[in-house]
């Protein structure tokens, strides 16, 4: 009787932490989806009302600065702005069809993620200002280094040219006839909408790997893993970070 009444808790609380699982992977699955969606589709917006203002050629001489500066500054323009990996890309988008340089565009891809202003202010919260500062210097610094390196072996060349060309739009029947002049504000939330859809299969696909992961590897198996008794602890905790930081905060 004993027994019996063991194994049904035992199974009971099996089941229970099952339903949790599960429950806690869907709630974070609606979770990134809704917020990353909202994400792109609004900063996709924004750096098409950019681009209607400023002229892709000043973009092109501030990233081309010589001397190494379009890197800096590339590297700090990551810096500043409040964005996670998925929303870094349509900015990306934004850079590649203003024709800037292809090796400060990959400072700012590295960048961006890795030193938003929220990143930084749970770090300097979480770890104090030494540790943020070392950081802070060593993103930068690996930042840099990676789009330069990058630029130098030519790797720009495997860019899809329609990379750089902004999504055709048009109007309702219009598509494949004359085209109808649209409004300019319309017409920036067609491409930016066009844009979503080429992303939106990977952007999920990456969101669930990640919420799966949140919801179904305790937090205990992660820490004994990646503990310093483990010789193959950093890069066992690297393969699992890589999911994890589709949404940088986690």
């Amino acid at each position: 009787m004993s027994l019996y009444f063991d194994y049904s808790r035992n199974i009971g609380f099996i089941m229970t932490i099952t339903s949790e699982m599960i429950e806690q992977t869907l709630s974070m699955f609606a979770f990134l989806a809704v917020e990353l969606t909202l994400l792109f589709l609004a900063i996709s917006y924004l750096v098409g009302v950019l681009q209607e203002y400023i002229p892709a050629s000043k973009i092109q001489a501030i990233l081309s600065a010589k001397k190494g500066k379009g890197y800096i500054i590339a590297g700090f323009l990551g810096a500043i702005t409040p964005f996670c990996s998925c929303s870094t890309i349509p900015f990306l988008k934004g850079l590649l069809r203003a024709k800037a340089g292809f090796g400060t565009m990959m400072v700012f891809l590295f960048a961006s993620p890795l030193l938003n202003p929220i990143i930084i202010g749970l770090f300097a919260v979480t770890f104090g200002i030494k540790v943020t500062v070392f950081y802070f210097v060593f993103a930068m610094g690996v930042s840099v280094l990676a789009g330069y390196l990058l630029e130098k072996l030519g790797f720009e060349r495997y860019i899809k040219a329609e990379a750089y060309e902004a999504p055709k739009t048009c109007c309702g029947s219009s598509c494949g006839s004359r085209p109808k002049p649209i409004n300019k504000w319309y017409r920036i939330w067609l491409s930016t909408w066009s844009d979503f859809k080429k992303v939106m299969p990977y952007l999920l696909l990456g969101i669930a790997v990640g919420s799966l992961i949140y919801g179904v590897i305790p937090t205990e198996f992660i820490a004994s893993v990646a503990s310093d008794n483990n010789p193959f602890a950093i890069p066992v905790a690297a393969v699992i970070g890589i999911p994890l930081y589709i949404r940088a905060e986690a």
